[in-house]
């Protein structure tokens, strides 16, 4: 027998792709979940969907299947809580019928960062390990804008930074910086 061979369409950023290889019998439906299994081994039940906002997860169901739980061990069970909530809320937003306003949208964010600098600091490196760019650039907005307008002695004050810079060594950063400071 001649196998036959379709051209699929190209996936969506965040579609899940079918199994690389159909093992199930023909009435059998590929489940709707995928199983993710954090750094202490952990397992959550997310809905596909959810699950594959996530290019690393999308990635690692596309090339192993979603029969097992896709592996996140470097993802925290705590933070994984807060990114599956984070996608849960993104993907029903697209997905409703009556879409959120962007006000509502933006205002959820600013909640959903309202969260202790350890957390923040850990959604920043989950969500660049697990490449979810919309979760990574709200995250380190979120950052970025607690910087912001602040001196060097104000920003070490804030996130807890020992300076190691020596006074000679600070004023030599001051001066090849300084075109920094011409605004």
């Amino acid at each position: 027998a001649v196998s036959q061979w379709r051209a699929q369409p190209p996936l969506a950023v965040d579609e899940c792709p079918p199994p690389l290889f159909e093992t199930m019998a023909d009435d059998e439906q590929e489940s709707p979940f995928i199983k993710l299994k954090s750094k202490q081994e952990e397992i959550f039940e997310v809905e596909r969907e959810v699950a594959c906002r996530s290019v690393t997860v999308k990635n690692m169901v596309e090339d192993t299947g979603s029969d097992t739980p896709v592996p996140l061990p470097m993802v925290d069970s705590k933070i994984l809580i807060k990114v599956i909530e984070y996608c849960k809320y993104h993907n029903n937003a697209e997905q409703n019928a009556q879409k959120p306003t962007e006000e509502d949208k933006n205002n959820w964010d600013k909640e959903f960062v309202k969260v202790d600098d350890e957390t923040l600091f850990n959604l920043i490196l989950a969500a660049n390990y697990l490449d979810i760019k919309s979760l990574l650039d709200l995250t380190c907005k979120t950052v970025a804008d607690e910087i912001k307008g602040k001196t060097p002695e104000e920003i070490r004050v804030r996130f807890n930074i020992k300076n190691d810079f020596t006074p000679e060594e600070e004023e030599e950063v001051k001066r090849e910086n300084a075109w920094c400071e011409e605004r």
